[in-house]
């Protein structure tokens, strides 16, 4: 068996590939930005081609930059920006359309009929989900109503469904040719379209949509013993590789972060900010405006399920303070700025840029920046920044909270700005709890090798991987109860703010 497992992160605003040791260490990397596309306010598109040329780009960089053969790799494992749908051609693996990506808000209109017929939670006892832009089934429904050749091609069984991790396996295994098309669980359980209990594709939702069934991927387990397909001999490896691990990106955190007991949490700080609670075999539902979704499932045994609570806007906040105001310069920048002043001044940022993701899902909500005076200067306005992401975690903790009736006692960290010490200490105060950061922060990436690792006897057990976790820093809560409850009242006003602007 290869030495090292490699992972395959398909991000929202890059690709990157991974090489793991047997101890969860990195041993190579190599990443590359894709385009975001923004046809008209509130649209959002990627290139499904430009992924799949930048990830045969990452996956030759890293192991031409680490010096490892291809041959050395037990295993290669995926994980994936969720919801995000690609609609192609089976033949040709030409696309119909862009990516239509989670964050795009276009799909509003189908949703609003969807709910007028019958509610926004008329297919939450089946799926764990609200009806929302964010979910991939009204995405396809877009794609099938707008482009004429994809419905003909639909309809005749040429056409193609996945979110991006399908799509990624089918190319490295094959693509047109015999590529193997399927999408794990907890992908699966994000289109709006899977039924919870049975893990198989809903046939009435499906029929509501306008789906065709023969347009959808076979679903899997997250780590599955029998091999999907192996890369190709002229493929970017050079090598043929079992291709058989995958977990949509937050799933992939919370295996990275090993919370495989009931009651352990993460949270994931990267574009958006994603709060996953491990509920057990039995799914929990939500009363407070989480989701209920798939955590995984290891091939042969139950089901693991999760709470989640899904906010857009985190680390994208702070490249919009770079990008569209041009405060800094580069993104850890904040942090500086933010320490020139002792607190947000009363100024409170609510980035509802594209609606309110949970607890809220107020499609109709834009963002606000709210309680400014002549005082306020770009200090504040940076700490408001990081405090917005604090506060949104806080708002889905209680939420979480109520829902499965355990406190949350700890709060597992990790994604691009757990760097941020001014707001990892923030977050511990706000919550009340300890914040706890582990050594290796690349738990997305971590998570999918584990899954493919796992699968192919790599790592024995989930005793191994919980071996690998420890902790590099933890943060302890040093705030009055009385200052936290005022700050906290002041953010729920400032959310108020946002409501029914649309």
């Amino acid at each position: 068996m290869g030495s090292y497992i490699g992972a395959v992160d398909l991000g929202t605003t890059s690709n990157r590939f991974i090489i793991f040791d047997q101890k969860g260490r990195i041993v190579g990397l190599d990443q590359k930005e894709h385009e975001q596309i923004f046809p008209k306010p509130g649209w959002v598109e990627h290139d499904p081609m430009e992924i799949w040329r930048n990830t045969q780009a990452v996956i030759r960089g890293a192991l031409g930059k680490s010096g490892i053969k291809s041959s050395d790799l037990a295993a290669i494992g995926i994980t994936n920006q969720r919801e995000t749908a690609v609609v192609w051609d089976k033949h040709t693996g030409r696309p119909f359309y862009n990516a239509i990506v989670w964050q795009c808000t276009r799909t509003d209109t189908i949703c609003n009929d969807l709910i007028a017929e019958g509610g926004q939670d008329r297919f939450r006892e089946q799926t764990g989900l609200p009806i929302a832009t964010y979910f991939s089934g009204p995405k396809i429904k877009w794609i099938l109503d707008n482009v004429p050749e994809a419905r003909r091609a639909a309809d005749k069984g040429d056409a193609l469904f996945g979110t991006i991790e399908t799509w990624m396996i089918w190319w490295l295994t094959g693509g047109p040719h015999r590529g193997a098309h399927v999408t794990d669980v907890t992908n699966a359980s994000r289109t709006l379209m899977m039924n919870l209990k049975t893990l198989a594709w809903d046939a009435d939702i499906l029929k509501t949509l306008g789906i065709p069934p023969q347009m959808l991927p076979r679903i899997v387990p997250s780590v599955d013993r029998e091999t999907w397909g192996h890369t190709l001999l002229d493929g970017p490896l050079k090598a043929t590789v079992p291709v058989c691990g995958a977990l949509g990106d937050q799933q992939a955190a919370l295996v990275g972060q090993t919370c495989f007991a009931v009651g352990e949490a993460k949270n994931t700080y990267g574009t958006g900010c994603f709060l996953l609670l491990n509920t057990g075999h039995e799914p929990v539902a939500s009363r407070h405006g989480l989701l209920t979704t798939l955590g995984y499932q290891v091939s042969g045994e139950k089901p693991v399920y999760c709470l989640e609570g899904s906010i857009a806007i985190a680390g994208a906040l702070v490249q919009w303070f770079r990008d569209n105001l041009n405060l800094i310069e580069q993104a850890p920048e904040i942090e500086q700025l933010a320490l020139s002043v002792a607190d947000n001044g009363g100024a409170y940022i609510v980035p509802a840029f594209s609606g309110l993701f949970a607890p809220y899902w107020r499609s109709d909500a834009r963002g606000a920046i709210v309680g400014l005076t002549r005082f306020v200067n770009k200090g504040h306005l940076a700490r408001a920044v990081l405090e917005a992401n604090a506060f949104q975690t806080r708002d889905i903790v209680e939420a979480m909270n109520k829902d499965s009736g355990v406190d949350l006692t700890r709060l597992k960290v990790d994604g691009g700005m757990v760097g941020n010490n001014l707001l990892m200490q923030f977050q511990s105060d706000i919550l009340d709890v300890p914040v706890i950061r582990p050594v290796v922060t690349e738990t997305t990436a971590l998570g999918a090798a584990y899954a493919a690792g796992m699968a192919v006897g790599y790592w024995a057990s989930m005793d191994d991987l919980r071996q690998n976790w420890s902790v590099d820093q933890t943060w302890e809560p040093s705030m009055a109860a009385e200052e936290r409850e005022k700050a906290y009242r002041r953010w729920k006003k400032a959310v108020e703010r946002t409501f029914d602007w649309v």
